[in-house]
């Protein structure tokens, strides 16, 4: 067994080392009165500090989670380490030899053997695979990649990039020559174990030493070089040891912490090729995930180290996405979780889908730099990317899309900036923001009533009714849907304009030859807002039209043919459903009053959406174009006048 660290090195221990310096390493620090420090606790997530130091005490203790304790319990806590370990961790950054009660330190495999052999294993790798980069004839295809990326040997070196020889045992053996076991170099990931012996993790690779907070080598990301690689994937990482969790390790953060800190900012890229290209544009708050997506724990390292706290003035925090399918997926996701900040969160996405590495390699460091300075809120990035998949030039268009962004104005948690971003979600759609409003409102009320349900608030995108984000129903086939019935949906006879299309449409079946053909034909497919009622009047013209109609009987049974499978049975129930008018005894005809008071009513709403699109058109036109406006305007009143020359005709 190990002798006991000696008191009286104990003592001193914690006597030289500075409780703010350390737990500094870890969380942002503001004065909080006379002699005292607070941040946000790195043992339970909060919105407000209740961390607190005393440096002059060297005591800390968090009012929230009722933690507390001295330099050593906090290291102890914080890096996951026994007492004696924490003791030898602070006695390594202090330099100061310690003293066991049996005169012998710590055996190889306990204690310092543990944690610490396994960080020294990883940074004589990192010494390992650097030298190789430079010296080895076989690592020139990772000279080649770098340099063709714009990154020299300082850059390289730098950030510690290396590579892995192609040898199956070289590090393995390096790392024996230093005096690691072989059950050192395998739980540190370095190597595997087989039939024959150990084998290096990574061969002939490009290689990043991850780091932690603290500035210690604890994994390797692994990037493809040579086209004969057994392993396929473009990237490999090391497993999770007892030093590397990859859900709580952010590549280049050692680097950006003291910037994030400063400048209250951080910038998210997807890869380590961005971290080096922000950093080497300026950007020094450039982060990257390890093989994982940017999630739960990634976040609270960050809220730690901008003080993202709820009663100062917002941080910030840039996501940099691909501008490919992937990139949005992953920035949605990344919208899902943004309520877990206080910051105000961006997303910088390059118009041609560069990433950082190449829009440097494209365009040099100030695009890098414009890139994250014109980043859009997230907010605005999830609304617009979510509208984007709907055409708001017509009127069924921007009820879709209203449909699928309400949820997402909904589900903000500060209820104070929904109406604010009601307004502007308005101005974007180009309706009401009345509209908007009720539908936000009733995208909260089904969420509320399905989370009381247990069956969970909707997801931002579905408008919690049965939609999807595009406002179709969910899980709805692909197929064609004239070969489906049960896909048109029935029209909704409780809204009177549908009603009066109805009533139109049983007319023209019913009475074909009371109706001028060239006024029907006037009537565009459009006006009519029933998706059934469109499909029956392109029967109606792909029949002939009225005029085509030799005999009542006959005519319904010809535009029932020239309907799709969908409507039929809807044609058939038209041409013999009662019209509820009076019909003359003698002529057995409606009154003519009645057939143009419904030609009227069904082209006034189409001129009414039509009069609606142009207004919409106009709330969204940038003000910096008269001349379009103008055009607009003209065209606006000329619509407004046909509406009333229209209304005219029933007197």
């Amino acid at each position: 067994m190990a002798g006991r660290i000696k008191a009286d090195d104990v003592a001193l221990v914690k006597e030289r080392s500075s409780i703010e310096d350390i737990v500094r390493e870890h969380v942002t620090l503001r004065s909080a009165g006379p002699g005292s420090l607070k941040g946000l606790c790195p043992f339970h997530d909060e919105k407000s500090p209740s961390f607190n130091i005393r440096p002059a005490v060297g005591a800390w203790h968090c009012f929230g989670c009722g933690e507390g304790g001295d330099v050593i319990s906090f290291v102890q806590k914080v890096e996951h380490l026994s007492f004696s370990e924490a003791v030898e961790r602070l006695a390594g950054k202090l330099g100061m030899e310690l003293h066991y009660e049996d005169g012998v330190g710590p055996r190889r495999d306990e204690g310092l053997g543990k944690r610490s052999r396994l960080v020294e294993a990883h940074r004589v790798a990192t010494e390992f695979y650097a030298g190789s980069l430079v010296d080895l004839a076989e690592a020139r295809a990772g000279r080649d990649f770098l340099r063709d990326r714009g990154f020299d040997r300082t850059a390289a070196e730098h950030f510690g990039v290396g590579f892995s020889p192609r040898a199956g045992e070289a590090l393995t053996r390096h790392l024996r020559s230093k005096g690691f076991s072989d059950d050192e170099i395998v739980t540190a990931g370095l190597a595997g174990r087989g039939q024959r012996g150990l084998y290096d993790r990574f061969r002939g690779r490009l290689m990043w030493p991850i780091r932690d907070i603290t500035g210690d080598v604890v994994g390797f990301g692994a990037r493809r070089l040579f086209d004969d690689d057994r392993i396929e994937a473009k990237y490999l990482n090391t497993a999770e040891t007892s030093i590397y969790k990859k859900s709580t390790v952010l590549y280049g953060l050692d680097l950006a912490k003291k910037a994030i800190s400063r400048d209250r900012t951080a910038v998210v890229v997807e890869g380590y090729t961005d971290v080096m290209a922000c950093h080497l544009a300026g950007i020094e708050t450039a982060v990257a995930t390890c093989g994982t997506a940017f999630g739960v724990e990634h976040i609270k390292v960050l809220r730690r180290l901008m003080r993202d706290e709820s009663d100062l003035a917002p941080a910030k925090v840039v996501f940099t996405f691909d501008g490919d399918a992937a990139g949005q997926k992953a920035a949605m996701r990344a919208f899902a979780e943004d309520q877990r900040w206080a910051s105000q969160s961006f997303v910088a996405v390059e118009a041609s889908g560069k990433d950082p590495c190449e829009l440097r390699q494209a365009e040099g460091d100030l695009a890098v730099r414009a890139l994250i300075e014109d980043a859009l809120p997230m907010f605005e990035f999830a609304v617009r990317t979510t509208l984007g998949r709907f055409d708001l030039v017509n009127a069924e268009g921007r009820i879709q899309g209203l449909r699928a962004v309400a949820p997402i104005i909904a589900g903000i948690r500060d209820r104070s900036l929904r109406p604010e971003y009601t307004r502007t979600v308005a101005g974007w759609i180009g309706v009401e923001v009345e509209q908007v409003a009720a539908e936000v409102g009733r995208a909260g009320r089904i969420a509320a009533r399905d989370a009381a349900s247990g069956g969970g608030a909707p997801g931002r995108g579905s408008d919690g009714a049965g939609h999807g984000p595009d406002g179709g129903p969910r899980g709805e086939p692909e197929h064609d849907r004239r070969d489906e019935v049960q896909v048109m949906p029935h029209p909704d006879l409780r809204d009177p304009v549908v009603l009066a299309e109805r009533q139109l449409l049983q007319a023209v079946l019913q009475f074909p030859g009371q109706f001028d053909p060239a006024e029907l034909d006037a009537i565009d497919t459009a006006a009519f807002t029933a998706p059934a009622h469109r499909a029956v009047h392109d029967a109606v013209r792909a029949a002939g039209g009225p005029g085509a109609a030799a005999s009542t009987g006959v005519w319904a049974d010809r535009v029932t043919e020239a309907a799709a499978a969908t409507v039929r049975p809807l044609v058939n129930e038209l041409a013999v459903a009662p019209l509820p008018t009076r019909i003359d005894g003698a002529t057995g005809l409606p009154e003519r009053r009645y057939l143009s008071s419904l030609l009227v009513r069904v082209q006034e709403v189409a001129l009414t959406r039509r009069i609606a699109d142009a207004l919409s058109a106009l709330r969204r036109m940038e003000s910096g174009d008269p001349e379009a406006a103008r055009a607009l305007s003209v065209q606006l009143q000329g619509l407004q006048r046909e509406l009333v020359a229209l209304r005219d005709r029933l007197g």
